[in-house]
């Protein structure tokens, strides 16, 4: 780990105290808060008929990892449908898919904010529980 060295106001620099610096963690950089929430949503893919049927792993104002049976590829664009509320936003597939043992977790980004859209409170990002 790289430490800096820095002196406080009023001490010399032999009496500087020990800061750590890290990276920052990946919930440091998110940009919203993610909630486990399972719950089923509808999937449109251009070019096929019928929607897919999905059910959400995490979602956050910016989107949902949701659970499919067949991978979709990165960069897809994508329609999510929330049943729930009947309200419907474009995605995209923003990483690679992962196998999981319930099938492939499939991370979407919405590609225009959609506030309300799973119908659930998000506390702020800086927020503490």
């Amino acid at each position: 780990m790289k430490q800096n060295y820095y002196a406080r106001p009023g001490h010399s620099k032999s009496t500087a105290s020990v800061v750590a610096s890290r990276p920052p963690t990946a919930e440091e950089r998110r940009r919203a808060q993610r909630v486990l929430l399972r719950m089923p949503v509808h999937i449109r893919v251009p070019g096929k008929p019928q929607p897919i049927d999905a059910m959400t792993h995490t979602v956050s104002e910016n989107g949902a990892l949701v659970i499919l049976r067949d991978p979709l590829v990165q960069g897809s664009k994508v329609l999510v449908e929330n049943p729930k509320t009947q309200k419907v936003v474009e995605a995209q597939v923003i990483r690679p898919p992962q196998l999981a043992s319930e099938g492939v977790l499939v991370p979407l980004e919405f590609c225009t904010p959609m506030p309300g859209f799973w119908a659930i409170y998000f506390p702020p990002a800086s927020s503490t529980v």
